[in-house]
């Protein structure tokens, strides 16, 4: 184990290929209960219950809400029918490129390395100083996450409290979003 941190200390740059988003398995009974779900929701959006009967709210509706859903529904039918991307990470002193864009160390907050293999769960996180710009999550794929791990020591503090995954993320996975 010395030798590999002696190994990751040595390595001035850092780069791999991963796809921009998993595709989850869905299946037919998915389907439904989404299009059931947004029926219900958009109904909701039109209607309310009053004495176990339907009443149409009229100008009063939540047209917002309703508008929200159908994009919402558009947005999943593009991502499903879109393929997946593939990006390239780079990190050397200056900072991160993924893809085209570039960030610099300075803007960085945290990074920290999330790898069990029993669950088959490989991740690199990047918080940032502005609470406003989100989360970066990486899927490692074949990177020794030790070396990834002392690469990014070397000029970032690390997030020691993170232990799994953020619960946005758990969510999309069981969901399958």
């Amino acid at each position: 184990m010395a030798e590999e941190e002696q190994k990751a200390e040595k390595i001035s740059t850092i780069s791999w290929k991963f796809t921009d988003r998993n595709r989850p398995e869905r299946g037919r009974r998915w389907y439904i209960f989404a299009g059931i779900f947004l029926a219900i929701c958009l109904f909701i959006s039109f209607f309310e219950i009053q004495n176990w009967r339907p009443v149409f709210q009229g100008y009063n509706s939540n047209f917002l809400f309703a508008v929200i859903i159908i994009l919402a529904g558009i947005v999943m039918f593009i991502n499903e029918h879109r393929e997946p991307g593939e990006l390239d990470f780079f990190a050397d002193g200056d900072g991160l490129k993924i893809g085209e864009k570039f960030y610099d160390y300075d803007n960085i907050k945290d990074f920290s390395v999330l790898y069990k293999p029993k669950e088959n769960l490989g991740k690199l996180y990047f918080e940032f100083k502005n609470p406003v710009q989100p989360r970066i999550s990486l899927e490692l794929g074949e990177q020794n996450p030790i070396a990834v791990r002392n690469f990014f020591l070397r000029y970032l503090q690390e997030d020691l409290d993170r232990l799994n995954e953020p619960l946005s993320e758990q969510l999309t996975r069981v969901l399958r979003l």
